[in-house]
C-alpha cells in the first residue's frame, strides 16, 4: 500500500466532494467514484452516481442507502486482503533485510575463509615440500571442497571428511618423504597405504586433533547458516497468508465498508483495529514464544562461538596442523618404513616424473590483502554486530497486530473512527488479547482450529532452537557433541574452554591471526 500517496489523493477527493448529511447517507457517489477507479478497482461505470439500496450486499449491509455494489463489495473484499498482505510486508522488510543480507554475507565469507585456508595450505606445500606439492593439491582440494559442502548443508562426516584427506594424503608423504624417489608408487601399493594409515598412524595424534578442531568449529558455523536462512522463511510464510473467510470479511468491514457511506476518509478506532487484526493474526501470534527463542538461541550461540569453536581460527591454521602432520612423519619415518613393508610389502616402483607445483603464488598474494583488514572486522565482531540488531525484533511477532495498527491502519486518539457500523466517538466493545486462545470473546472475528502452515514453521524453529541449544555444542558446561553424517558419527565430552592441546593458539609454525573482511553488499 502507498499509503503516503494514496492518503494525499484522498484528502484531495475529499475537499473535493460533497459532505454526507447527518443521517449518514451520502448525496453523491462521485468521490466514491473516484477513489474506486484510483485504486484500479474498477472502472467509474461500476460505482452508481448516486446513493442506491443495498438490498445485494452481504458485508457492506447499511440501513441508509449505499454507494455499493455486490461487485464492488467483492472487488473490496480482494483490495482488502492485498492492503493488509501488503503493510504485513512493509512491517517485516527491514527485518528480512537484516537477516537476508546477513545470511548472504556469512556464507559468502565462508566460502571466501574456505578458498583462503585452501591457499594457505597449498602455499606450505609449495614453498616448504616442493616436491610433493602438485600430488597434495589434489587432496587439498578435495579436502575443502568436503568442508564447503558440510557448512553449506550436505549430510557428510566431518571426522570422515579429515581422515579421508590425511588416508590419501599419506602415499604422496611416503614416496616423497619417507622413500623419497626419482619414480612413483604404483596405483595398488598406494591404496594400501591409505588402508594402513589409521593402524601405524604416522602423523601422530594430528588426525585426531584436526577432527576435533573442525567438528567443535564447523557445527556451530553450519547451524549458524542454517537458523538465519529458517529466519527468512518464517518471514516468508508469515507475508503471504492465506486469511480465512471470517477474516476476509472483517478486513472488508473495517477498511472499505465506511466508502460505501461515502466516507473515504474514515480510519477504523484503534480497539476496533486490535480486535479484527489480532483476530486475523491470531495464528501468527503464536509464533511469538518461538520467535524469541530463536533469537535468544542465535545469540548464545554466537556468543560461545570463539576459541575451539572459532571457525575463523581453525580453519586459517588447519595448515600449521598439516606442517605438524608432514614433520612428525619425516621423524618416525625408519619405523614406518618398517612398519609398512611388513603390511604392504617393499613399494614398486614405475617411472614417472613428478610434476612441478603449479600454484599461483602471485594471485595467492593478492587473495591475501583483500584480506587484510582490522581485527574489529572479523568474524565475531560482524556477528556481535547483527545480533546486537536481530535482539530489537524479539517482540516482532507478539507485538504486530499492534504495529499495523497503531502505524498504518488506525484513527489516531481523539479523532472519530469506524467501528464497523458508523462513525463514532470511541469504540465500546471489548478488546481481546493476541493468540488463539484470547480470540474466543473476539466480538468482531471468529478463530477457529489450527493452521497448519504456520504449525509448520513453528516446528522448524523449534527444532532450530533445539539444535543450537543442545546439539551443537555447550556453552559452559560438558555436554555431548553427537554429530552424525554419512560416514559414520562422532561422540566427544567438549567444553567451552579452550586449552593448547585444542590449538587455540595455533601449533606449529605460521600462526594466522584473524583478518577476515566480511562485506555488506
Amino acid at each position: 500500500m502507498e499509503a503516503r500517496s494514496l492518503s494525499v489523493l484522498l484528502l484531495l477527493l475529499a475537499a473535493a466532494a460533497t459532505p454526507a448529511p447527518r443521517d449518514g447517507e451520502p448525496r453523491s457517489c462521485e468521490a466514491v467514484r473516484k477513489v474506486f477507479q484510483l485504486r484500479q478497482l474498477g472502472s467509474f461505470r461500476g460505482v452508481p452516481e448516486f446513493p442506491r439500496a443495498g438490498v445485494d450486499l452481504q458485508v457492506c449491509t447499511s440501513k441508509n442507502p449505499t454507494c455499493c455494489t455486490k461487485k464492488m463489495e467483492e472487488r473490496y473484499q480482494t483490495a482488502a486482503k492485498q492492503d493488509i498482505q501488503q503493510v504485513l510486508q512493509t512491517s517485516s522488510a527491514t527485518l528480512k533485510f537484516l537477516i537476508s543480507r546477513n545470511a548472504a554475507a556469512f556464507q559468502e565469507t565462508f566460502e571466501m575463509l574456505i578458498k583462503l585456508a585452501e591457499n594457505y595450505t597449498s602455499t606450505l606445500f609449495c614453498n616448504a615440500y616442493r616436491n610433493m606439492a602438485a600430488e597434495a593439491a589434489t587432496r587439498v582440494q578435495e579436502f575443502f571442497t568436503d568442508i564447503a559442502l558440510y557448512i553449506f548443508g550436505t549430510d557428510i562426516s566431518t571426522k570422515e571428511c579429515v581422515n579421508r584427506f590425511f588416508d590419501n594424503l599419506f602415499p604422496v608423504v611416503y614416496n616423497h618423504m619417507i622413500n623419497p624417489g626419482l619414480t612413483d608408487v604404483t596405483l595398488e601399493y598406494a591404496e594400501c597405504l591409505q588402508m594402513v594409515r589409521r593402524d601405524i598412524r604416522p602423523f601422530g595424534d594430528i588426525p585426531e586433533k584436526v577432527i576435533r578442531q573442525m567438528g567443535r568449529s564447523l557445527l556451530p558455523s553450519r547451524n549458524f547458516l542454517q537458523a538465519l536462512n529458517l529466519g527468512i522463511e518464517v518471514i516468508n510464510t508469515t507475508d503471504h497468508l492465506h486469511f480465512s473467510k471470517d477474516c476476509s470479511r472483517a478486513l472488508l468491514r473495517m477498511q472499505y465498508c465506511p466508502h460505501c457511506q461515502g466516507l473515504i476518509l474514515s480510519k477504523p478506532c484503534m480497539g476496533y483495529c486490535l480486535n479484527v487484526i489480532r483476530g486475523c493474526l491470531a495464528y501468527v501470534a503464536e509464533v511469538d514464544l518461538h520467535w524469541q527463542g530463536y533469537i535468544q538461541s542465535l545469540e548464545e550461540l554466537s556468543s560461545a562461538m570463539h576459541g575451539t569453536y572459532d571457525v575463523e581460527h581453525v580453519l586459517l591454521n588447519f595448515h600449521s596442523l598439516v606442517n605438524d602432520a608432514l614433520m612428525q612423519a619425516r621423524v618416525n619415518g625408519p619405523e614406518l618404513t618398517e612398519q609398512v613393508n611388513k603390511v604392504c610389502g617393499p613399494p614398486v616402483r614405475k617411472p614417472t616424473q613428478s610434476p612441478h607445483c603449479s600454484f599461483d603464488r602471485n594471485k595467492y598474494s593478492q587473495g591475501l590483502k583483500m584480506f587484510s583488514r582490522d581485527v574489529e572486522e572479523t568474524l565475531a565482531s560482524r556477528r556481535k554486530e547483527f545480533i546486537s540488531h536481530l535482539r530489537l525484533y524479539r517482540a516482532f511477532y507478539g507485538g504486530l497486530a499492534d504495529q499495523l495498527c497503531g502505524n498504518e491502519l488506525a484513527a489516531a486518539d481523539d479523532i472519530p473512527c469506524w467501528n464497523g457500523e458508523d462513525v463514532v466517538k470511541s469504540y465500546t466493545h471489548h478488546v481481546v488479547g493476541s493468540g488463539i486462545k484470547a480470540q474466543a470473546g473476539n466480538p468482531e472475528v471468529r478463530v477457529k482450529g489450527t493452521d497448519p502452515v504456520i504449525n509448520q514453521i513453528i516446528d522448524k524453529l523449534k527444532h532450530i532452537i533445539q539444535l543450537l541449544r543442545g546439539k551443537s555444542f555447550p556453552k559452559y558446561d560438558n555436554w555431548d557433541l553427537r554429530q552424525t553424517g554419512s560416514g559414520g558419527s562422532v561422540d566427544e565430552q567438549i567444553s567451552g574452554v579452550c586449552d593448547d592441546e585444542d590449538g587455540c593458539g595455533g601449533s606449529g609454525s605460521g600462526e594466522v591471526k584473524r583478518v577476515l573482511k566480511i562485506t555488506d553488499s
